[in-house]
């Protein structure tokens, strides 16, 4: 009984399990680690509170217990769980138009009900072991969300950044409006913001690993303190509540469940996604594996704790786990000691922030967004496939047009349309023999390659399933027709056919039908065993008859040659 409790447990529990076997020797690594983290997870935190439409201490609230839930149930060594540009995009645009006017106490708690919700879906899926279904969101479904959210985020901090404001809306008009508004730039806020801009970028250049959002606040602060830079017209973060998130009940409408659920699913398939990318690196990095269905649960706890916390959605934050790899951090260790100094910030140092430039804020969003957009990625695209780098740019224009998860879903329907094209006309080939060559192989483009009189070799590349069996009873008829002479025999090489549905058993009837009339033989070789049962099971196995069957292509021909009294190695 001890042993299945431990094996539940180590299940269940990953993180647990290693912190209980815990290299004391690693502390002062995980520890540092910690601090480094901690010290980008701040601004940041505040930064995408800006973003997903909370006041900044919210930022703070969703990075604590998601660290403290992950550091148990999750199974990468390295990863951290903290608010995302991408996920902070979908909570806003998803709660935006639930939550009337500016009625901020209505807003957290349908942020808390989401969260959740998020966080129970996650949940769900790993138990059921679906981590699959990330798989919907093809590179170029991905490079173009990105690509839209960095453009999303940008347009929405011009305005804070030029020191004017803008009215929530989409991106056209909001760059329509941006563009009208220039004659009333705060020249001061746009000098403090592109200075702090450039910093950032400049750091990322020359100093990729120190913590530049943090210097960036912190030169921030002290401008704002040394230059009145306030009472100079330039606005400032205000005053941030000291202390812990006081308990609080989230209050919702039934009505809002379906529109909360909608964005909780595309929620839970987009963090985890991004936070199996980012989990993935650095376990292949660092030489140890994680398991996607357990990711899935341990993200879905740290959803529910950043809820309870009266957070946002978390995901994966690539920037903070690059910063714990680069600071040596060995284990889930890491995100306790980060959490830990986020209460520390929260109880004694809110003070200090409420002197932070909101300018300073839309320079580091600005900046996340332009490392965001990946330009190399469209442009190989562009030129290694043009209908993924056209399904690309259609995701961009659907998130910044008719939003995020709209967005998502028509990419999401391009692409799986897409597909259904492809595998509805699949490959296939007339094989013969090529001199000089063991085997059988496609004749098309080779002018030398033989085949023999009388027999037709025929590979589909595909299973035989509804929505390609037309397609397969045409193509048929195509080789048949373009035969040079009459064959007697039609040998389908299954070896490329793994399985059939019921609409392709009825199909290859027709087909054995129709060359039976015309005197023509039909065989099959190769075929798996998937394919065998579905031919017996449908009755075609006894009207094909059992000599109609092959292992091999060779022994196929072998028969048809000493029947037709033809030597095939000289024909």
């Amino acid at each position: 009984m001890v042993s299945n409790i431990e094996r539940g447990i180590e299940n269940f529990l990953p993180g647990l399990v290693h912190l209980r076997a815990y290299d004391r020797s690693w502390f002062g690594y995980d520890f540092l680690a910690g601090l480094s983290v901690a010290a980008v997870a701040v601004p940041i935190a505040i930064a995408y509170s800006h973003l997903a439409g909370f006041p900044p201490v919210h930022g703070l609230y969703a990075s604590i217990l998601p660290l403290v839930a992950y550091a148990f149930f999750g199974s990468s060594r390295q990863l951290i769980i903290a608010p995302d540009a991408a996920t902070c995009a979908i909570v806003a645009a998803t709660l935006t138009p639930l939550a009337a006017g500016n009625d901020s106490a209505r807003y957290v708690s349908l942020s808390m009900i989401l969260t959740i919700i998020t966080g129970a879906f996650c949940i769900a899926a790993g138990v059921a072991r679906l981590g699959f279904l990330t798989n919907f969101l093809a590179r170029p479904i991905l490079t173009g969300y990105l690509n839209g959210i960095a453009l999303s985020i940008i347009s929405g901090q011009l305005g804070t950044l030029f020191g004017f404001s803008l009215r929530p809306a989409g991106f056209f008009r909001l760059l329509f409006e941006f563009f009208s508004k220039l004659g009333e730039t705060h020249y001061l806020t746009l000098t403090v913001g592109v200075a702090i801009f450039l910093a950032l970028r400049l750091f990322k250049r020359l100093a990729p690993n120190i913590p530049a959002p943090l210097i960036a606040v912190v030169l921030g602060i002290a401008a704002a303190s040394s230059f009145d830079l306030g009472r100079q017209g330039v606005a400032l973060l205000g005053s941030i509540p000291a202390g812990l998130p006081p308990f609080m009940i989230p209050a919702f409408d039934p009505s809002d469940l379906g529109p909360l659920a909608l964005g909780a699913v595309g929620l839970a398939l987009i963090s985890f996604n991004s936070a199996m990318v980012t989990a993935r690196s650095f376990a292949v990095k660092n030489r140890y594996d994680i398991d996607s269905n357990q990711e899935f649960i341990a993200l879905g706890v740290a959803d529910i704790g950043a809820g309870l916390s009266q957070g946002f959605a978390v995901s994966g934050a690539d920037s903070r786990t690059a910063i714990n790899d680069y600071a040596g951090g060995k284990s889930q260790v890491t995100g306790l000691v980060a959490a830990a100094v986020l209460v520390l910030v929260l109880l004694f140092l809110t003070g200090p922030l409420s002197l932070l430039p909101v300018t300073v804020l839309a320079a580091v969003l600005i900046n996340a967004a332009v490392s965001l957009f990946d330009l190399p990625s469209l442009l190989s695209l562009r030129q290694i496939s043009r209908p993924e780098f056209r399904l690309s740019l259609v995701t961009s224009l659907g998130v910044i047009t008719v939003g995020v998860l709209p967005g998502v879903l028509v990419a999401v329907a391009l692409a799986i349309i897409q597909l259904l094209a492809k595998a509805s006309r699949p490959n296939d080939a007339v094989l013969g023999r090529v001199p000089g060559v063991d085997g059988f192989h496609d004749v098309n483009g080779q002018p030398e390659a033989e085949t023999l009189p009388g027999l037709i070799i025929y590979r589909f590349d595909s299973s035989l399933v509804f929505f390609n069996a037309d397609y397969f009873k045409n193509r048929v008829r195509t080789v048949l027709g373009e035969a040079k002479t009459k064959p007697r025999w039609f040998l389908l090489d299954a070896e490329s056919m793994p399985w059939m549905d019921t609409t392709g058993a009825a199909i290859l009837d027709e087909v054995r039908n129709e060359l039976s009339e015309k005197d023509i033989v039909l065989a099959v070789a190769e075929a798996k065993k998937p394919l065998r049962f579905m031919l017996d099971r449908s009755g075609l196995k006894e009207r094909i008859g059992p000599d109609g069957f092959f292992p091999t292509l060779a022994a196929a021909v072998e028969a048809f040659r000493q029947i037709g009294n033809v030597d095939f190695r000289k024909a």
